[in-house]
């Protein structure tokens, strides 16, 4: 069988999609990626069977989506016969289906969109949900399933018949590796590393938030939220990078917190940092099924996020602390909630653990697995075109 992985940015493919790759050729298949760049990539030369370069761009309105891109999806698609095509992203989703709408009439190959939240939700802005909303009802046409990670989105995608109900699946995300996140594979010694890297006290309680500094992800709410809650024996550290981490830096700075707020840019240790941290905080306005709050309830902390699809998925059974989107009184009630209570965080972290069983990777693969082999084996049914 031959499988092809196509997302935007090689980043995706080696942040989630590698141990899809090993799973697959372990069990014979050919799995090759398709994303943006990709053969500058040595992890994904190394990791998959081939790898194809796009011209994919971020911006949906770039016009290399629609004027280069199809074209050359449809060459490698001619020339390479895949038995499936799962693609990944909004955007090379469209696109991707657009270039083999009129290819999949031939019956192959298989079209699986995994959508890592619907760009159409509650709380939207009107013309833009609707907007999105009529892509994916167009793109819908052209696919054999629907993967949603997310319940809201599952129900959304049935509700609008995006695709037919029975080709909707829900999937509880692309999977935790539950070895690598688990507090007994994080050592003592780098826990203690990363704190005095930090400049942090024993008695320092440090919260964390690992998210790239784009918009969505609103970090101003969370700058103003821990300088209300003024605890001086208390540390926020941002992972990430990107765009507004200079703007978030001068916030900081008029808000007077700069010196209990650490910018710690991208990281790779990320389990060892949550292991730091009495709490993690995501409070972005649209999620899909946020990786960073799994991976802190598979350490074992407790997560508070905004009320939202995905987030509400994660937290809502007592994992953490739901908040609504944009308050900031509600959310600076709950960190000091967090920082006067660690017992009862320790307990939510706990339950959060409990659950995570769902979203291991091995799980999840399985999960792949059993569709692939359903969109393999079915019987032939209408194609829209």
């Amino acid at each position: 069988m031959k499988l092809l992985i196509i997302t935007t940015l090689p980043q995706t493919l080696r942040a989630f999609f590698l141990p899809f790759a090993d799973y697959f050729r372990a069990r014979g298949w050919r799995v090759d990626a398709m994303a943006y760049r990709v053969t500058n990539d040595v992890e994904c030369l190394q990791t998959f069977d081939r790898v194809w370069d796009v011209d994919f761009a971020r911006n949906p309105l770039n016009p290399r989506n629609l004027l280069i891109a199809p074209a050359q999806i449809r060459q490698v698609i001619a020339k390479e016969k895949y038995d499936i095509v799962h693609v990944h992203i909004a955007v090379p989703a469209f696109v991707t289906r657009y270039a083999l709408k009129d290819v999949r009439k031939e019956g192959t190959p298989k079209i699986i969109y995994t959508s890592h939240g619907l760009n159409f939700y509650r709380g939207g802005e009107s013309i833009q949900n609707a907007i999105f909303l009529a892509l994916e009802k167009l793109a819908g046409r052209w696919t054999d399933y629907l993967v949603a990670i997310n319940h809201e989105d599952e129900e959304a995608a049935k509700q609008y018949h995006i695709v037919p109900p029975e080709r909707v699946r829900y999937m509880p995300g692309i999977g935790v590796d539950l070895q690598q996140y688990n507090v007994n594979a994080v050592a003592s010694d780098g826990i203690l590393q990363v704190r005095q890297e930090m400049g942090l006290t024993a008695e320092t309680q440090l919260l964390l938030c690992i998210a790239e500094f784009i918009p969505r992800k609103r970090h101003q709410d969370l700058l103003r939220a821990f300088a209300e809650v003024a605890r001086p024996n208390s540390c926020l550290a941002l992972a990430g990078d990107g765009p507004l981490k200079a703007q978030m830096q001068q916030l900081a700075e008029e808000l007077g917190i700069s010196t209990q707020v650490r910018f710690l840019g991208f990281r790779r240790d990320i389990a060892t940092l949550i292991g730091s941290a009495i709490a993690t905080i995501l409070v972005s306005e649209q999620e899909g099924l946020p990786r960073s709050i799994m991976e802190s309830l598979c350490m074992q902390v407790p997560a508070i996020g905004s009320d939202i699809r995905g987030i509400r998925d994660l937290l809502e059974n007592g994992c953490g602390l739901l908040v609504q989107l944009g308050d900031i009184a509600e959310l600076a009630n709950a960190i000091a909630y967090i920082l006067d209570h660690p017992q009862e965080a320790k307990a939510m972290g706990k339950r959060g653990w409990e659950i995570m069983a769902n979203y291991d990777l091995q799980h999840i693969l399985q999960l792949h697995e059993s569709l692939y082999a359903e969109a393999l084996n079915q019987v032939n049914y209408p194609v829209y075109v």
